[in-house]
């Protein structure tokens, strides 16, 4: 099992900065595959950005790439998503993620809301 715990969420107006953080407890935090994933007001959740094992890959959906930015401290069992030129479309729930494979995560955190004000 492992728990994931987000903070960091809030409220910025356009054009603003937000770091979110994922700490895990459990099982070796190096094991997972990890991702950050968002669902807006009547949306489905959907894929942000994702990071391998040991960081030496990341995935950005199209919509934030150039401004969010994936990181991870497998010393700290945690992930990290920098959010930059926030827009008012950023605002959702943001939840944290693991999987042994980025196909299919089988650990989530509760999320955090992050809201965007025009």
């Amino acid at each position: 099992q492992v728990q994931l715990r987000e903070s960091g969420g809030g409220l910025v107006q356009a054009g603003g900065s937000l770091r979110l953080s994922c700490v895990a407890s459990g099982r070796t935090f190096s094991r997972y595959f990890m991702g950050w994933f968002r669902q807006a007001p009547g949306k489905e959740r959907e894929f942000v950005a994702a990071i391998t094992w040991f960081g030496g890959s990341t995935y950005n959906t199209d919509s934030v790439k150039g401004r969010f930015t994936i990181s991870r401290d497998n010393a700290e069992n945690t992930v990290y998503l920098q959010m930059n030129s926030l827009r008012p479309e950023d605002t959702a729930v943001y939840y944290c993620a693991a999987g042994t494979n980025g196909k299919v995560y089988e650990y989530w955190g509760q999320g955090t809301q992050v809201t965007v004000s025009s």
